[in-house]
Parts: C-alpha cells; structure tokens; sequence
C-alpha cells in the first residue's frame, strides 16, 4: 500500500469547497482536469490532508502518482486493476487518488468495477480532455463531475505568496503586472528571475507536447505544428479564422491544408494549452459555433516563446478576467448583440448570466467611455453588467458596476 507523505501544501479553497461535498460520496468519481502543472497533483494531496485531519486513518487514504516512480510501469488496464482492487486492503470507506489516469489506455472499466464495490470514494486527475471522451463519456453519464482547475489567478498568487512568505511589489500594479508576464504555474512562484521561470513554462510546453499531443495525435511535420501552434498563442483573445491561419503560412512558405490546421488547434485545445470561447448570440440565446476566440491557459505561455516581454494590455486583461471567471465555475462565452460585441457573458450552474466589458482605461476619451458601456447598456434583461477596467477612477453609469481589476480579482468577488 502506497505511503502518504502529507506536506505543509498551499489549499486552494475555491476548488476545494467545491469538491468537498463530494469527499465521501462513493457513487460518484471525482474528475480534477487542467493543464499540466497547474497543481492537480498538490490539489489532490490536500484533500487527502484534509480527510485525514477529520479523522479518516491514514491507511485508508490510497494515493497513486502515475507519472511517479513506482507507478510508471501501470499502463494497462490489466496493471491497472492488479494496482486497486488489493487482497490486504483495509475495512471501511477508501479514499483512491490516481494522479494521471490517461497513462492507462481504456482505464474506465476498472475504475466502473471499483466505483461500483461501492466502498471507493475515487479522485482521478488527468492533464488533456481525452480524459472526458470515449466511454468515461458514455458510459459513466452521471457518475462523475468534473472540476476544472486553472492556474493560479491573481488572488491565489498572492495568498500563496503569503502562504510561503515570498516577497510581494508594495506596488500593486507592478505586482499584478509581474504576475501577468510571470505567470501562475504553481511552481513557477519559487523562481526569483523571469528568465528562470520561463525557461521553467518552456519545459512544461515541452512536456505536454510529449505526453499528451504526440501521444495521441500523429505530426506529420512538427515544424508545422509549432508555427500553428505559435500563431494561436500570439493571437490569443482575437477571433481566429482557420482561412486567415492558412493564407498567413502559406505566405510564409508553409503548404498546410484545413483539415491539418483543425487537427492541430484541437490538440492544443484538447492538451488544455488553449481554452476555446465560442460566441453567444443574447437574442437567440444560441452559441454560435464557427465564430470563436482562444484565451491561454496561462499568460506565461505567450511571454515564453516570445522575446519582448511588453504588455499589451487589451487581449491580455481578457485573459485575466476570462481565467479568473472560469476559476469561479462560470461558463464563458464572447457576447454578440446585434451588431455590437460584449467581451464575455458568464453563466453560472443555476443558468443565471452577468455581462462583462474589459478595457485598460476609459480615461482617454468621451468617445471611449461611450464605447465601452454601450454594448452593456444595449442589454436590458436585469442580470448584472461590469465594466473591468485597470487603475481608473471609479464611476457610475445606468447601475453598470466599473471596477478596478487588481481590486475585484484580489477580493475574490462573483459576477453577482
């Protein structure tokens, strides 16, 4: 039986609280997805703690790290299976934790036959939405919930800075500017020097293109891959034309045909690098699929495969509020109202909306300001409506709340 070593770990609240309901439930399979290296593992671990802490014995705590020593050799379900169902295991409730399930082609059965002993309380991880497809999907409907984590957001960055007593910028806006181009892989925070942290964003690039894009997906030509792969990245929170990708590398010399140039965004997308944000007609309340936007899983992605290190402030600060929304369990969609464009709608689990405007500043001008609160004020249905700014003074306008984006992201605010 694997040994549990419980670590002085940073909890994250917002996605724990919403899992401890389901702590205990044997019924259902805990789902923990998101890119590698944004903490599932460390997630994990302290939800162990914390089920230890509350009088679970340690020895009905089972944790596997597939990716670990030890457990590398399990990739069958055969392996699998000899791994989980133990001749010694103890009485009562088992709480299973397996960190990177995906490392098991076809592992569902045996996870249906353990969840179905109906003693397992089971928790898996996986890094890519493989994970969701094939019979996971079909045959389990109903019998697991997904938790998406993000990376750090803004909040969680400086409370585990605090938490592991790392220096903050007293200048919040330098602090939040840092975090923006630094990023919020967990273990990017221990670095000191921005080079140290984006070679560190290097590695994991590479290491998802090993683990969860080649293995799954066949690149003919990995030059082209990357040049496709960098043209997302580069033009994250702009609406992305498969056309428009084609005719820039065919200018570049690069001969790629759509079906290829599909392929190689939804392995970007499925290997959780990218986060696809479809538009939302609020009139016909209908998503409209062909008009889609890309936003980073983290900003420390785009920084680290590009030399200049300058902020360009507009797609960047969608992408801060898009994270930090998803972070809350919002569903996310780009807004279209007739002719005109709301950033984001949110959508919440009890189907209730907020619209939200995201600007630098209004400051500059009249003609600005009226361009960023007349999508809002199109909208009358009486859900909420934010215009997120950063560093502007506040105003009021027709019940539309502006706030200040460092503010409103470190008071760990809801769209409500």
């Amino acid at each position: 039986m694997p040994e549990v070593i419980f670590i002085n770990l940073y909890h994250r609240e917002k996605y724990i609280s919403r899992i401890r309901p389901f702590f205990h439930d044997t019924e259902i399979i805990k789902v923990v997805t998101g890119i590698r290296r944004c903490g599932k593992s460390s997630l994990l671990q302290t939800i162990s703690e914390e089920l230890k802490e509350s009088g679970v014995d340690e020895s009905n705590i089972l944790f596997y790290n597939l990716d670990k020593y030890g457990f590398k050799n399990v990739k069958t379900p055969e392996a699998l299976e000899s791994l989980l169902f133990s001749s010694n295991a103890p009485e009562g409730t088992k709480y299973v934790f397996i960190d990177e399930i995906q490392n098991v082609e076809n592992f569902e059965p045996v996870i249906e036959a353990l969840r179905l002993e109906n003693e397992y309380s089971i928790f898996i991880t996986g890094s890519n939405s493989y994970l969701l497809s094939g019979e996971l999907a079909t045959k389990l409907t109903g019998r697991y919930i997904e938790f998406e984590l993000q990376t750090l957001g803004f909040d969680e960055f400086e409370s585990m800075k605090k938490f592991y007593d790392i220096a903050i910028e007293p200048d919040m806006l330098k602090e939040f500017d840092s975090y923006l181009i630094g990023g919020g892989f967990p273990k990017a925070l221990f670095y000191d020097k921005l080079s140290e942290k984006q070679l560190y964003v290097k590695s994991v690039l590479e290491d998802i293109f090993d683990k969860d894009i080649r293995r799954r997906v066949k690149i003919k030509n990995v030059e082209a891959f990357n040049i496709v792969r960098n043209y997302v990245i580069n033009n994250f929170g702009a609406t992305l034309s498969i056309s428009n990708i084609r005719e820039d590398l065919n200018k570049s010399g690069i001969n790629i045909t759509r079906p290829t140039v599909i392929k190689y965004i939804q392995a970007l997308s499925d290997a959780k690098i990218v986060n696809e944000c479809v538009r939302f007609d609020i009139k016909s309340r209908r998503s409209l699929k062909n008009e889609k936007k890309y936003y980073l899983a983290d900003l420390s992605i785009y920084f680290a495969i590009n030399t200049d290190n300058r902020i360009n402030y507009g797609p960047v600060l969608e992408n801060v509020v898009y994270q930090y929304a998803r972070s809350l369990g919002y569903n996310v969609s780009v807004g279209k109202i007739g002719k005109l464009e709301c950033d984001f709608i949110l959508r919440n689990l009890q189907n209730e909306y907020a619209y939200v405007q995201v600007a630098l500043t209004i400051m500059n001008s009249k003609k600005t300001e009226d361009r960023e609160y007349r999508s809002l004020e199109s909208v009358s249905d009486g859900y909420p409506k934010y215009l997120i700014t950063r560093n502007d003074l506040i105003q009021k306008r027709n019940g539309i709340k502006h706030v200040d984006i460092v503010d409103f992201i470190l008071s760990g605010k809801y769209f409500d």
